[in-house]
């Protein structure tokens, strides 16, 4: 069972969100809200696995809820939710540290798959948006002593960036998925990241990998 809350201003799609995404019965809706002025309490007393979060709402909007979301449960996803494939905000929305996109035109199973994406470790974002983050971080080699990470970390961490997600990662090394979650949430503290686009998009630039 995937947990999600929901941060979305208008209240027809944040109700029609709350009824389909659960029908599969696969994904619980545990909190749906107008704006994210609550996110600080919502994350910490709620079970949730990934916030849908719209990036313009009055309040405390999209982008600010992520900060404030990853400062306090770092492991938690963060898939934003948009009407504009507007490369700015969203390139924004990522490096405070939300993990994918999709945008709200999209059907239904799209949404849905898109989460599934985001709770298996992937991050759904178009190859422009990819690019910018990729170019975020400054170019440079890196030397042994400058690699903070342990030998599996490091495997996890190419696991990554060779596209894998987390169920892929455990199989692949062998070891348990909450293990593979551990791992990164090292890697995302030790490389000063908060999500895995992030952390792919630095090792790669850095060389790390």
């Amino acid at each position: 069972m995937i947990n999600i809350l929901i941060y979305e201003d208008d209240d027809g799609l944040r109700q029609s969100l709350s009824e389909f995404l659960p029908t599969g019965g696969a994904i619980r809706v545990v909190g749906a809200f107008s704006n994210a002025d609550s996110i600080a309490f919502d994350v910490q007393t709620l079970p949730a696995d990934i916030i849908l979060m719209d990036i313009d709402m009055p309040g405390t909007n999209g982008i600010e809820g992520v900060k404030i979301a990853k400062a306090i449960k770092p492991g938690i996803s963060i898939l934003m939710f948009t009407i504009f494939d507007d490369d700015k905000k969203i390139f924004d929305a990522i490096c405070a540290g939300a993990d994918g996109y999709i945008l709200k035109k999209a059907l239904p199973e799209k949404i849905i798959e898109a989460l599934n994406d985001v709770y298996s470790g992937g991050a759904p974002m178009s190859p422009s948006i990819a690019k910018k983050v990729l170019h975020f971080f400054p170019r440079k080699q890196q030397t042994d002593n400058d690699i903070p990470l342990t030998s599996k970390e490091l495997q996890v961490l190419q696991q990554l960036v060779d596209g894998n997600g987390y169920k892929q990662v455990a199989a692949a090394l062998n070891i348990s998925i909450e293990t593979v979650r551990t791992h990164i949430k090292h890697i995302y503290s030790k490389l000063h990241v908060s999500s895995m686009s992030q952390a792919v998009a630095k090792a790669i630039s850095q060389k790390i990998v």
